[in-house]
């Protein structure tokens, strides 16, 4: 059966490379989001900050575990957004330990230079854990003391500028282009600026740029409470590390023991992040994809079987079985795919090449990040390939090879109007679970009515699918008096035709409501999202100034902007995170931390329920699509973990509206002190007249990298940020519709150059080719009538699904210029793929058509 298949392939190609384009295509994206996904899975952090350290305990993560129905203990790990803490007296007990040579306490000290540019603030103990060793001066001994490192500041700091650190703002730079030991240097530290003098200079073999402070000046300026981000140790010599390992680990508590290997997974790095998100994005959009293929790949196989019914009906006529007839044709579909993921994998994998550097650019993923070669996701998305195709033409085989002989010829003559009952149940079940997931999407709210209105995309899609030869045939009694009307005489041949082959035109139905069912409401979606952010921002912000700046505001900034006269209000606000159980799972909520007093002068969340007077200690404010995910209720305790891990139980005083623009979830600023990475506001939001802008500004000139801006500003710099983060979810989604309009374009041309032969027997019987064109015209314009009907009533109920879900409004909106590109490319998709077709079959003299079927 393989040689026949080879034979059949090479005989009649122009069946086959319809199947080879789309599994090609589906090659590569599967390759691409293979490779971020091992890229993800496959990294793993060299320790850098304590490579010298042979344990480092560490809470870089919390767990969260349930009891299955089965009795059986899930758990569910999630990283810590604010980096979790160990307590600071850990160290005096490990240190009593058997076998410990050092340890050393390690805190990330918020620390910029007068240029705005971050450094790594420690404590000169925990130099030894990387290590930095001494090459010049001192170590710090006094409050005012500093060491540096030898290593280049980012940004280019250590550019030979003027030794004068006043007039520079930055890290001192003598003739060799370092610091020197006994100049000064001015520091942002706490969110304050502070002169330091250095007292000695530090070697860290390449290492990230450093500035080490005396142990009690670094516990003083340490962000967390009674904490610290990690502890490391040192054996003494001969020491067994699995022993010592098990030992500080009945000290450590819920922390964790990392082995030398290990210890990376304590540094906190925009490394780790970005592996998360490769995960992420490829994962769930590989997903995505995976279902498009099986969708394209059936229907691409399935109209090819359907277009070469004499040949493998000639086969039936010669005594092949049954068994060998679906043999043959899977061989085919195997072949095809194979091929496929010849050409598909390698331009996969250069994709994912260009895709890193767009990441990379846009700051997804940092410079540097080690991408995985693509090895197991090249076998992976061949398998995916192969399996899809070989089930496709299995699936597309069934009808064909079930012929009895003596009927082979007969049945490939006239194509069977009937679908078969099969056919015509399972499209009313997958009907039945769009309308029940319809319903969810309409009856529930937060994530529960967002996953419920993607699935109920995909089920009223598949339900189309499947019932798309009933829904032609009614379709195309309802049109029959409007195309006569329309289009005359063709119009009546359309109309016969549309009933005729209501099965054969089945697959180009599914493509166009695909395509217009996706282009209609994933691209729009982001649309919604943005523009609802944008919006409740706008609206909520009552202030009418902020300060802002990238190093973080002291306490004592807002006492000061309290101090103008004018200031009716100041909220300084703190972004945040915290994490919670769904069904489980731990799921990250991004927070706001907000002073409560003289907050309704500067924000206007859209309460619904409760009120933010009531916010304080013990206290949270939720938006209500959160509350609804999580089903928490005004008045309830609920449990959250904040960002570093910590336990707060909190009662729920307000529900708001406004999550996208302000978050889901607002807690007392007092909550969160010595529970963030910095412990420093992020901005303050100001409402005063413009009469105290001038002491406004000398606030913000006295902290570097300070700015006072109006709130329009702050607007506009949300709609920035979104619009980046929107890039890659476009782009993603682009290619998703990409691929749905390859595919039914695709299609349709494999359909009309399927046709030759019955359009030959027209000509022959007098249809001029006028009428045979305009035949043609009213034929897609009825199939797109319906596809367009049917795609967009699924777009639309999707799309306000969604929109309610996030926004609480069943009105989406759908930008004109998006209606008319989506509406507008369909038809170009329809009319183009079929009458270009055609008119080079018209073309051909109809004599040389009359006896082929393909």
């Amino acid at each position: 059966m393989i040689a026949l298949a080879t034979r059949m392939l090479r005989h009649r190609p122009g069946s086959s490379v319809a199947t080879l384009l789309a599994l090609a295509l589906g090659a590569l994206i599967l390759t691409a989001m293979g490779v971020l996904v091992e890229s993800g899975l496959s990294y793993h952090p060299a320790p850098v900050r304590y490579a010298a350290a042979d344990l480092v305990v560490a809470r870089p993560d919390t767990t969260f575990t349930s009891r299955e129905f089965d009795g059986e203990i899930y758990r569910s790990t999630v990283a810590l957004p604010e980096g979790g803490t160990v307590p600071a007296d850990l160290a005096g007990r490990i240190r009593g330990i058997e076998g410990v040579a050092t340890v050393a306490v390690d805190e990330n000290i918020p620390v910029h230079t007068g240029a705005g540019t971050p450094l790594s603030g420690r404590g000169w103990a925990s130099a030894v854990l990387t290590p930095y060793e001494l090459v010049d001066g001192r170590a710090p001994t006094g409050d005012d003391d500093v060491v540096l490192s030898t290593d280049p500041v980012p940004g280019g700091l250590d550019s030979g500028a003027t030794p004068d650190v006043a007039a520079s703002g930055g890290v001192p730079t003598g003739k060799a282009g370092r610091a020197r030991v006994g100049e000064q240097v001015r520091l942002v530290v706490g969110g304050a600026l502070r002169t330091y003098r250095i007292s000695g200079l530090a070697r860290g073999n390449g290492n990230a740029a450093a500035v080490f402070f005396s142990d009690a000046h670094a516990a003083a300026l340490a962000p967390h409470r009674d904490a610290v981000s990690a502890v490391g140790v040192i054996a003494a010599p001969g020491t067994d590390l699995g022993r010592l390992a098990d030992q500080v680990g009945q000290v450590a508590g819920d922390a964790t023991v990392l082995r030398r290997a290990d210890s990376g997974l304590a540094e906190r790095s925009t490394d780790g992040a970005a592996a998360g998100l490769l995960i992420q994005v490829g994962a769930s959009f590989g997903g995505y994809v995976i279902l498009l293929i099986v969708f394209v790949v059936a229907a691409t196989i399935g109209l090819s079987v359907r277009h070469r019914r004499r040949d493998l009906a000639l086969v039936r006529a010669v005594a092949a079985t049954p068994g060998q007839v679906r043999r043959m044709i899977m061989a085919e579909s195997a072949l095809v795919s194979v091929l496929a993921s010849a050409i598909g994998v390698p331009a996969g994998l250069a994709s994912a090449r260009w895709l890193t550097g767009e990441l990379t650019s846009r700051g997804f993923v940092p410079e540097g990040f080690p991408m995985s070669p693509g090895v197991i996701a090249a076998a992976v998305a061949t398998g995916v390939i192969l399996v899809s195709a070989v089930l496709a033409g299995l699936l597309a085989a069934r009808r064909v090879s079930g012929i009895k002989p003596a009927e082979a010829l007969g049945e490939a003559a006239i194509e069977p109007v009937s679908a078969g009952r099969v056919r015509w149940i399972s499209g009313l079940v997958a009907l039945t679970a769009a309308g029940s997931s319809a319903f969810a999407a309409v009856a529930a709210s937060g994530q529960t009515a967002l996953g419920a209105a993607l699935g109920m995309l995909y089920l009223f899609v598949l339900a189309v699918a499947l019932l798309a030869p009933w829904i032609n045939a009614a379709g195309a009694r309802l049109l029959a008096p409007l195309l006569r009307t329309v289009f005359g005489t063709s119009g009546y041949l359309a109309a016969a035709n549309l009933r005729a082959n209501a099965r054969g035109a089945a697959t180009v139905l599914t493509s166009l409501v695909l395509a217009v069912g996706f282009g209609g409401s994933v691209w729009f979606l982001q649309n919604n999202l943005e523009r609802q952010a944008v919006a409740q921002s706008r609206s909520g912000l009552l202030a009418t100034r902020a300060l802002v700046t990238g190093a973080g505001l002291s306490d004592s900034v807002v006492a000061e902007v309290r101090a103008v006269p004018g200031v009716r209000a100041a909220t300084p606000v703190r972004n945040t995170s915290v994490v919670a159980s769904l069904m489980g799972d731990g799921e990250v909520i991004s927070a706001r931390a907000v002073d409560p007093a003289g907050i309704d002068g500067t924000l206007d969340l859209g309460v619904t329920g409760g009120s933010l007077s009531d916010l304080r200690d013990g206290t949270a404010a939720v938006s209500r699509t959160q509350a609804s995910t999580f089903r928490w209720d005004l008045g309830e305790k609920v449990a959250l973990r904040l960002g570093d891990g910590t336990p707060a139980d909190v009662r729920v005083v307000a529900i708001y509206e406004r999550g996208l623009g302000f978050g889901d979830v607002v807690l007392p600023r007092s909550a969160v002190i010595g529970h963030t990475a910095t412990n420093l506001d992020d901005q303050i939001l100001i409402s005063a007249p413009v009469s105290a802008d001038a002491a406004l500004r000398e606030i913000a000139a006295a902290h570097p990298g300070a700015a006072l801006i109006d709130t329009g500003t702050v607007t506009g710099g949300l709609a920035k940020d979104l619009a980046l983060s929107a890039w890659l979810n476009r782009l993603l989604i682009a290619v998703m519709i990409g691929y749905t309009v390859v595919a039914a374009a695709n299609t349709m041309v494999m359909a009309a150059l399927a046709r030759r032969r019955e359009i030959a027997v027209l000509r022959l019987t007098g249809v001029t080719r006028r009428q045979v064109k305009r035949m043609i015209n009213a034929e897609q314009a009825g199939l797109l009538g319906v596809a367009v009907l049917l795609g967009g009533t699924i777009a639309a109920l999707t799309l306000s699904s969604v929109v309610r879900a996030l926004t609480g409004s069943f009105v989406p909106y759908v930008p004109p210029l998006g209606v008319a590109a989506v509406l507008g490319g369909t038809a170009v998709l329809a009319l183009a793929t079929t009458i270009l077709p055609i008119a080079r079959l018209l073309r051909v003299p109809p004599v040389e058509h009359i006896g082929v079927k393909e």
